[in-house]
């Protein structure tokens, strides 16, 4: 990764991440000039109610049938963009409300309701569902937003986003090389750096979604709490070898995912609790092939995102990948908002025009910048 040299003073920034889990908004402040970190601030959750998951899934559903072909479901969509304009706000007051300095920026990345990468020489596309000039009004700080479209539109994956935050994380402690981030959100996706110390980033596959998806199949609730079912469950091991021997798993990085390119239906015949045990030790066994592939595996790996508050999810890991693994607070950091510092991480390169993806982290020809700022 290149470094600036031109100076430019740290300031606070907000940064707000809605995942494909839809589960709630993270929001998260950090001190920052876009290439250090200097100093984490507060951090919110906003839970979402059942019926704003249901408003977003019904968005996400309607997406994925419109597949960027015909009408647009403008009125699902605008109903989406409603809740996430009214959702930010209020995990936007009640960051503010724990802060001593008012942010100079807000990143927000709005709700992916669809993602497909470029494949066979076709231009990818990517949706994220945001009011970026309501939610600019509403925030009363300049906001930066829309970080995908341009990688996408020149031909990259248009994911994963957060490696640079990841890099800063690692330089902060002193971890560099030797360590990789494992991000276990609705898809899977790993921060490393290359031998050259150049960023190598991609989706491992998938991760929560389709643990979350066959819960909810079962009327058993929104996810795998504590990995309970996975825990009473016995793993098909020849199914999570047949499913890791899908063809994505041979495409070289980098590549990236939708949330539902694999999903519950996988597991269609199997028990709750063998379906969830299966499901889990696929998540862990894809990131394995991940790790084996690497031209430079790393020493530590180190795991944010809501999957590692799944204690099967973890042993799963542990288990089946040759090096340590532990999770983002044994490394000091607060996991379940590095998505959101990351945004936040990534509206302050977006301000001062540094890039925000690599030809290693999306697949994009040149280190290119990203995001669109409403002043």
């Amino acid at each position: 990764m290149e470094q600036q040299t031109d100076e430019f003073e740290p300031v606070w920034a907000a940064g707000f991440m809605s995942g494909t889990s839809i589960d709630a908004v993270d929001g998260a402040l950090i001190l920052t000039d876009g290439e250090q970190i200097f100093e984490f601030g507060p951090v919110a959750e906003r839970k979402y109610t059942a019926e704003e998951r249901r408003v977003l899934q019904k968005a996400t559903d309607a997406a994925r049938a419109w597949n960027w072909a015909g009408a647009r479901p403008e009125t699902e969509f605008s109903a989406a963009r409603s809740v996430v304009t009214r959702t930010h706000g209020e995990a936007w007051d009640s960051l503010i409300s724990e802060a001593m300095y008012r942010p100079a920026i807000a990143g927000v990345h709005g709700q992916t309701v669809l993602h497909r990468p470029p494949m066979r020489g076709r231009t990818g596309d990517t949706l994220q569902l945001i009011n970026a000039e309501a939610v600019r009004a509403r925030l009363g700080v300049p906001l930066a937003y829309d970080f995908r479209s341009a990688d996408v539109a020149s031909g990259g994956q248009g994911a994963p986003l957060a490696p640079a935050y990841h890099a800063a994380l690692l330089r902060m402690g002193g971890a560099g090389r030797s360590a990789a981030v494992l991000n276990l959100g609705g898809v899977a996706n790993i921060t490393c750096m290359r031998p050259d110390g150049e960023l190598l980033a991609f989706d491992t596959g998938p991760a929560n979604g389709p643990i979350d998806e066959w819960v909810e199949s079962h009327n058993a609730g929104t996810h795998d709490a504590g990995g309970t079912f996975a825990a009473s469950g016995t793993v098909h091991e020849d199914l999570v070898n047949q499913w890791v021997s899908h063809p994505w798993f041979a495409i070289s990085p980098p590549k990236s995912l939708d949330r539902f390119d694999f999903n519950a239906g996988l597991a269609s015949g199997l028990s709750l609790e063998d379906g969830a045990a299966t499901l889990t030790a696929f998540s862990a066994q894809a990131v394995t092939e991940a790790v084996k592939r690497l031209e430079s595996p790393p020493q530590r790996l180190i795991v944010c995102g809501g999957g590692r508050h799944n204690p099967i999810m973890m042993a799963e890991l542990q288990r089946r990948i040759p090096c340590p693994v532990e999770t983002a607070e044994q490394a000091g950091w607060l996991g379940d908002s590095i998505e959101a510092q990351a945004f936040a991480f990534l509206a302050v390169r977006a301000l001062r025009g540094l890039p925000i993806s690599w030809p290693g982290t999306t697949g994009v020809a040149h280190p290119m910048t990203g995001g669109k700022v409403l002043p």
